[in-house]
C-alpha cells in the first residue's frame, strides 16, 4: 500500500494486539500522536507510532489528518502539560479534554490543527526542546501519583510502568520507547545504587533475567513507580520492597542516567 500517515483525534485511542475491540490493549496513543498506516484490515488499521516506532491496531475513526506525507520533524514540541482542565474546542463548540503528555500538532496562535479540524488552545501549551530538556522530575512523576496500574496505559487515569516512565521523561523533552526492555538498552550506565541521583531510572527483571519492571528514582533510597498504582517506595540493593505487603517486590538488574 502506499505510504499513509494520521493523527490520532480523540483524547485516548487504544492501540490493540490485533484488530479487535476485545484485543489486548499493548498501547495507547494520545491526542496529537502520529502514526505511519501499515495494513488496513476492514475498520482496524495496523500503525506504528512515530514517536518511539511502537506498533499496534486502531479503530481507524479515531484518525484524522490522514495523507500521503508526515509531519515535519521537529525538535521543539507543543505539549500538554500537567493539570487537570486542559481543554480544547473545536469549531462546532465541542470540547476535549486532553491527557498530560499529549501533543498539539500544527500548533500555532493558540491553535492546533488535525487535517481541516482547527481547534483552539484554552491553556497554555508546555514548549519542549528535545535537544535541550529542561530537567523537573520530581514535579512531573508526582504529579502521577496514585494514578492506577493499567496495562498499555500512558495516562493519569490508567498507566503502566513503562508508559509512566516514558511520559515523565516526554514532558521534560526526552525522548524514551515504549517498553522497559526497549527503555533498558539507552542511557548510560550508573554503576551502584549509593551513586544513584534523583531522576535516575532503575529496571528490574524476574527469575528469567527479563527486564520486567521499570521506575523513577527520587534518591538512591526512594523510587516512584507504576505498580498497582503510581507510588513510592524504599529501595536498596536488592530491589523494591513494599511496605504494605512486608517484601521485596521486584529485583533490581540496573540502573540508568538518562539526562
Amino acid at each position: 500500500m502506499e505510504q499513509e500517515f494520521g493523527i490520532c483525534r480523540v483524547a485516548i485511542a487504544p492501540l490493540r494486539a490485533t484488530g479487535s475491540d476485545r484485543a489486548e490493549i499493548a498501547s495507547q496513543l494520545l491526542f496529537g500522536d502520529e502514526v505511519e498506516v501499515l495494513q488496513k484490515v476492514g475498520g482496524w488499521w495496523l500503525v506504528k507510532n512515530r514517536y518511539e516506532g511502537y506498533e499496534g491496531w486502531v479503530d481507524f475513526r479515531q484518525l484524522g489528518g490522514l495523507g500521503p506525507d508526515p509531519l515535519p520533524d521537529t525538535a521543539t514540541a507543543y505539549l500538554v502539560p500537567t493539570g487537570l482542565q486542559n481543554i480544547i474546542t473545536a469549531e462546532d463548540g465541542s470540547s476535549y479534554y486532553l491527557l498530560s503528555g499529549s501533543t498539539l500538532p500544527n500548533y500555532a496562535e493558540g491553535k492546533c490543527r488535525i487535517g481541516n479540524q482547527v481547534y483552539r488552545v484554552e491553556f497554555e501549551p508546555l514548549v519542549v526542546d528535545f535537544t535541550q530538556p529542561q530537567y523537573d522530575v520530581e514535579q512531573i512523576s508526582r504529579f502521577f501519583l496514585n494514578a492506577p496500574y493499567l496495562w498499555g496505559g500512558r495516562t493519569l487515569f490508567g498507566i503502566d510502568c513503562s508508559g509512566f516512565v516514558q511520559i515523565v521523561h516526554k514532558l521534560m523533552g526526552i525522548r524514551l520507547l515504549r517498553d522497559a526492555s526497549q527503555q533498558a538498552l539507552e542511557g548510560r550506565v550508573v554503576d551502584f545504587l549509593a551513586a544513584a541521583e534523583l531522576g535516575d531510572v532503575a529496571f528490574f527483571d524476574n527469575a528469567e533475567g527479563k527486564i520486567t519492571h521499570v521506575g523513577i528514582l527520587l534518591s538512591n533510597k526512594e523510587i516512584i513507580h507504576s505498580s498497582a498504582k503510581v507510588r513510592i517506595d524504599p529501595i536498596d540493593d536488592q530491589g523494591i520492597f513494599n511496605k504494605e505487603l512486608n517484601k521485596y517486590t521486584h529485583h533490581l538488574r540496573i540502573i540508568k542516567k538518562f539526562k
